[in-house]
């Protein structure tokens, strides 16, 4: 486990069947794939098992975990410290310790109950407090209006908008570069 409050766990993904087969059903829900991955590009578990099994030992330098509320998976979360190109890209010193986090609640009934801002909340804590982490992304759609709030309410600042930055369904579509800087979370 990495990070947890009450009965909210993040911990690492494992390449388990059931690890996988929740990723794998979340993959291929329409609704979470609207501005995760795509809804023209479900997975399969062969998807899942291809793409995120090396993740488990985060090989490509993505740290795949787990959100879990009272034992039960309920999404995904990854971080990865960012490259020196995507720091020049974000307008940030070449000598941040800076992470960039994507994440996702798969079960949609949950939406709008606030698990989202608890988990980012609990991410941003432990990267802050427990990994020494000077500085974190996200980059959401500029049209993914539930995630842009979420991440709001949890203290991102929305910097700029990144033109064209992800290829969604087909096309190149717009992105918020959003920030929380570790010095705000530990004066909060």
């Amino acid at each position: 486990m990495l990070a947890q409050a009450g009965p909210l766990t993040i911990r690492p993904l494992q390449e388990t069947p059931a690890d996988l087969e929740a990723l794998a059903r979340w993959l291929s829900d329409p609704r979470v794939l609207e501005f995760y991955e795509g809804r023209d590009q479900p997975f399969s578990l062969a998807d899942v098992q291809e793409k995120y099994a090396p993740r488990v030992l985060a090989a490509d330098g993505v740290q795949a975990c787990l959100m879990v509320a009272a034992g039960q998976p309920v999404g995904y979360l990854q971080y990865e410290r960012l490259a020196a190109e995507d720091l020049q890209e974000y307008g940030l010193p070449p000598d941040a310790n800076t992470y960039g986090l994507d994440l996702f609640i798969g079960e949609p009934e949950l939406w709008g109950r606030g698990l989202g801002r608890q988990m980012v909340a609990l991410a941003a804590d432990w990267l802050c407090r427990q990994a020494g982490v000077q500085c974190l992304t996200l980059d959401p759609h500029v049209d993914n209006l539930r995630a842009i709030r979420c991440y709001a309410a949890c203290g991102f600042q929305t910097v700029r908008r990144l033109p064209a930055h992800e290829l969604h369904e087909g096309r190149r579509v717009d992105c918020w570069l959003m920030i929380k800087t570790c010095e705000e979370q530990h004066e909060s």
